[in-house]
């Protein structure tokens, strides 16, 4: 840059990258794009799984779109805005997150040639933003009611295509007792389903249990295995002598001194049971450790104890018992107890686990999953996650839609004709979307090993018949043809296609209003003595960035 008297003006510190108008907007698409097409593989349900493995060698094999993303590190900022869509989309509808991704990289693909023939990046997102109004209109237009059956579809749905074994229709009858256990007010309060996994067995071992299940076990062989109209003291400090804040010696010069010392701590530890006794408690959950005298005594008492549990077991049992945490010992009364019918030790493969259940609040429940090896249960895990969110999201809202494809289809040829009533440039932009909308069942055929271009002009060509159930007609992955998806028992609800729509939009349309993109230098990496001359080169600008 140059003032009038051609003296340089030096504006951005030295090393400073900067990319202005098309340069930029096409690095931002290609990196948007290039998220895009590393999940893409994984959508429908012959989609392929992704093996993941981090920097100290741990491996997670999953078909997750929201997983994968959170596992890749994602250096350019364009790409990390494509990403916090998987996650937007994951909190909001828990499924739908590949979708979501594949269709803001589509949008922007989409959108480089409207920008390559002059169209003006704001008319684009004009555009877009018109296009995605008129979406959530179709869709809600072409939506049906749900009942029992149609959410059991919805969850085997959700479950097809995951790593679970063929298992799908047994998984998904948990998946809607659990959703159904945990309606409060007309919302499925999914943080009261806590999923406990255990190796050993086969998938189908998987069960609820109306309860909380804590992944421990009694601390003391001579404590009840079974405890009866159970009082539950939930306890967040160690049941130990507490240890001084400063460095403190104590010095005893006799063997009487000794024992009286012995005998104190003694008696410290044996009130801390006798108070806990006096409340009526007769089992105890504690969150830190437990003294082995503390253990005898209790055992002397018939109380049953748990220690070191997780904070999140303390905060479910809390809730689930009715019981209050208790930070003090010396504060405990009866009134911070909660209540269950039964406390039981039960062996869980090769392991024991403490099972809590007729618990006051009944909205509390556990499943325990089964499988042959942990990656195999953590991949159910994450497909149960998902189906429960779904399902609750059904029960909710009351509305589903088809899948396989069919309202993307949809989408498109009604987008194609509203686009010819707008007019203007903004028409070129709503075409685009509407071009947009086939990624989903192109992809979806892709992954099948099915002929793309064959399944979308099957598609449309159902759809256009304008019939009573066109707008629900999908691609069949088994015989490659258009078929009705209410009928093959393929549905989703409303608001996960909704929400991966408006959310790629929102997305595709901030990265085309960039037009300037100024990235600092990056400080070279250090080297162990410190010294950063010695560290190699730094990664400059945007210089490797995915």
């Amino acid at each position: 840059m140059y003032g009038s008297g051609n003296q340089p003006i030096i504006v951005l510190k030295e090393g400073t990258e900067r990319s202005k108008d098309k340069e930029a907007q096409f690095n931002n698409i290609a990196a948007a794009k290039a998220v895009a097409d590393a999940i893409r593989s994984t959508l429908g349900p012959k989609g392929m799984d992704k093996m993941l493995v981090d920097t100290i060698g741990d491996v997670i094999v999953t078909n997750d779109g929201v997983t994968i993303l959170k596992e890749i590190d994602v250096q350019h900022p364009a790409a990390k805005m494509v990403v916090e869509v998987a996650k937007t989309q994951d909190d909001e509808c828990g499924d739908g997150t590949t979708s979501a991704v594949v269709l803001a990289g589509e949008l922007l693909k989409q959108s480089e040639s409207l920008i390559d023939s002059n169209v003006h990046p704001t008319v684009i997102t004009n555009g877009f933003k018109l296009a995605s109004a008129k979406a959530a209109e179709v869709l809600k237009e072409i939506s049906i009611k749900t009942d029992d059956k149609i959410v059991k579809k919805v969850a085997i749905t959700a479950l097809t295509g995951k790593s679970v074994g063929g298992e799908g229709d047994y998984l998904s009858d948990i998946v809607i007792k659990a959703a159904k256990a945990v309606i409060d007010e007309g919302k499925v309060n999914v943080d009261n389903i806590k999923i406990e996994k255990k190796v050993g067995g086969v998938i189908k071992d998987t069960y609820m249990v109306e309860g909380i299940v804590i992944d421990k076990q009694r601390i003391h062989p001579r404590m009840p295995k079974k405890v009866e109209n159970a009082k539950i003291a939930l306890i967040a400090v160690p049941l130990e002598i507490k240890k001084t804040e400063v460095d403190a010696q104590i010095s005893i010069h006799d063997p009487a001194s000794m024992a009286a010392f012995l005998a104190e701590e003694e008696s410290t530890l044996k009130a801390m049971v006798d108070t806990i006794k006096k409340t009526g408690a007769n089992v105890v959950m504690c969150q830190k450790g437990v003294d082995d005298l503390v253990q005898h005594y209790m055992a002397k008492q018939d109380i049953m104890c748990c220690r070191r549990l997780k904070q999140t077991d303390l905060e479910a049992l809390a809730k689930a018992t009715g019981g209050s945490i208790v930070g003090n010992i010396a504060e405990l009364s009866s009134k911070d107890l909660g209540k269950a019918k039964l406390v039981e030790e039960k062996a869980v493969g090769a392991e024991d686990m403490t099972f809590v259940t007729g618990c006051s609040n009944p909205k509390a429940v556990s499943i325990v999953i089964r499988g042959g090896t942990e990656h195999v249960m953590d991949e159910v895990e994450r497909a149960m996650n998902d189906a429960i969110r779904v399902v609750g999201v059904a029960m909710e809202d009351g509305k589903v839609v088809a899948g396989a494809g069919a309202p993307e289809i949809e989408l498109a040829l009604r987008l194609s004709e509203y686009a010819s009533t707008v007019g203007g440039r903004e028409q070129l932009a709503i075409e685009a979307f509407s071009k947009a909308m086939e990624i989903i069942p192109w992809t979806i055929s892709e992954n099948a090993g099915i002929d793309s271009i064959d399944s979308i002009i099957k598609l449309k060509a159902a759809h256009e018949k304008k019939g009573k159930d066109s707008a629900y007609y999908g691609l069949n992955l088994e015989t490659g043809e258009a078929a009705d998806m209410l009928k093959l028992n393929v549905v989703e609800p409303l608001r996960v296609k909704t929400q991966a729509i408006s959310s790629a939009t929102e997305v595709a349309n901030m990265i085309l209003r960039i037009d300037d993109v100024i990235a600092s230098r990056r400080a070279p990496p250090m080297n162990p003595m410190g010294d950063p001359n010695m560290g190699g080169p730094g990664m400059g600008g945007m210089g490797g960035m995915m």
